[in-house]
């Protein structure tokens, strides 16, 4: 084996071997990965129920209603195509509204409701996730500047 043979051999090897470390760290990861999806996203992918999960889109109108509790809300988000009940116990952001954007993040509870254990709100008149941007401008919603 020539000494140029040699060093190419190396060099594969050592490719070789960092892409299996970057593999198992990805696949160790992957149980730490929380997704991003809109409600049309839930509708075909049907996550897993105990898949940690984030969704996105618009909170419906007149969707929202506190439990006896007085704590525990309930509403929908939508993407106009596909709407998901979520339920939160806890004190919402300032900027939650009805019609606005929003992101849950948490898991499906029994009887298909999400819930949530964070709730956050849009911060400015011009964001949204680019997730839920696509699939609200794809509903003709979202009018939004391209790549937002």
């Amino acid at each position: 084996m020539t000494r140029k043979q040699r060093r190419m051999s190396f060099i594969l090897v050592g490719l070789a071997l960092l892409a299996t470390a970057a593999a198992l760290v990805l696949s160790a990861l992957s149980d730490s990965i929380v997704y991003f999806y809109s409600p049309t996203d839930l509708v075909e992918k049907k996550p897993k129920l105990d898949q940690r999960l984030r969704i996105g889109g618009l909170v419906k109108e007149g969707s929202r209603s506190y439990a006896p509790d007085g704590v525990t809300i309930r509403f929908v988000v939508t993407d106009t195509a596909n709407d998901v009940t979520v339920s939160y116990k806890g004190v919402l952001p300032d900027l939650f509204r009805e019609g606005q954007g929003v992101a849950t993040e948490g898991r499906f509870g029994p009887g298909g409701v999400f819930v949530a254990d964070e709730v956050l709100a849009k911060h400015d008149e011009n964001y949204m996730p680019p997730e839920v941007a696509e699939s609200l401008r794809k509903s003709g919603v979202w009018k939004g500047k391209e790549g937002q």
